[in-house]
């Protein structure tokens, strides 16, 4: 974690603790702004990242980005359906969270008598609406994990649903989080970003748009680096590869390159006005972990709705540029077409 992460890291603590609730409802209100205290972490869904998201937070309680913040119990409903994770992978995350200390309950009405804040961890995005309500409806922060729905139309009802019961929500890739990602899309490390390139693994889900299901990763990473503001996308598709062009304002281009053949991996380039930089080496989850962590300490979401929804927005347009031939695609149109209807 770089040395501006820390500091905003410091600035949001100190300012909850001066007593900016952040628009939080009455519970959240009272629990962030009491005595410092144990956040109670409730987790929804039994996943890779159930596992590791849990055995990270957890095991941290000596490490000042962690402490206090510890996941208490878990709830696995029944789904995922075409994504279901072997009986052999669930015995195996169950075995790491127990011995994490997580105790496993039959409701998530339980879940929520004992947790303070959710991470909502169901490996499919398909239910995840309908497994936040109760979650929004208590005012509980909650951090919501790739995909966050099937389609956009999904996404925009969930944020819509956050803000209805003034309930926080943060969902973010941890791609967004690699080292150094900050300071470059500040222009600290290569000048005025003018334009990045991005790559990682995107297989097709039938159920999902494209490339919601791991194209999200290296795009958001784009993000990380180009920041919000694309017009239009371009795709261009085959079998083995996707290639999508996007053009943000004042003509700047940002484009991803998802992997279904070959060698796959992470990785891109920033181009800047003073210099071309790597980025995108994936190093584990620790430093999304360390963001949701600060997220339930303070109530405050590092990503806005409006810029989860338009790297939503970006997919489906490229979704669409694929229906459509590969033509351009503004991301204004089909915003506008997913919120009528």
């Amino acid at each position: 974690m770089n040395q501006s992460e820390k500091n905003r890291r410091d600035f949001l603590v100190k300012t909850v603790t001066a007593g900016l609730a952040f628009g939080l409802g009455n519970e959240a209100r009272s629990m962030f702004l009491s005595e410092p205290k144990t956040i109670r972490v409730g987790v929804i869904g039994l996943s890779v990242h159930s596992a590791d998201f849990t055995e990270i937070m957890n095991a941290g309680q000596n490490d000042p980005l962690f402490a206090g913040c510890k996941v208490v119990a878990l709830h696995h409903p029944k789904g995922n359906e075409d994504v279901e994770f072997s009986p052999e992978q669930l015995s195996r995350f169950t075995n790491t969270v127990q011995k994490n200390g997580v105790e496993l309950v039959s409701s998530t009405a339980e879940l929520l008598k004992k947790s303070d804040a959710i991470m909502l961890l169901t490996n499919d995005g398909r239910p995840h609406r309908e497994q936040i309500l109760p979650v929004l409806k208590a005012g509980k922060p909650v951090f919501v994990d790739k995909p966050i729905a099937e389609s956009l139309s999904n996404v925009i009802a969930l944020f819509d649903s956050a803000k209805k019961y003034q309930t926080p929500v943060f969902s973010s890739s941890p791609l967004r989080y690699v080292r150094d990602i900050q300071d470059l899309a500040q222009g600290k490390m290569a000048g005025e970003i003018l334009g990045a390139d991005t790559y990682g693994p995107a297989p097709l889900q039938k159920s999902h748009a494209d490339l919601f299901w791991d194209g999200i990763h290296a795009i958001e990473l784009l993000y990380a680096v180009m920041g919000p503001g694309c017009q239009s996308v371009t795709r261009a598709y085959s079998e083995g590869t996707d290639v999508v062009t996007g053009i943000w304002k004042g003509g700047k281009i940002g484009v991803f390159r998802g992997l279904r053949k070959g060698k796959i991996g992470f990785g891109g380039a920033a181009y800047g006005s003073e210099k071309i930089t790597e980025i995108g080496k994936f190093e584990g989850y620790k430093n999304l972990v360390a963001e949701i962590v600060t997220f339930f300490r303070t109530g405050q979401p590092p990503v806005t709705a409006a810029e989860t929804i338009e790297i939503y927005t970006f997919m489906e347009a490229a979704h669409e540029s694929k229906r459509r031939g590969g033509i351009p695609v503004a991301l204004s149109d089909i915003l506008a077409k997913t919120k009528r209807g």
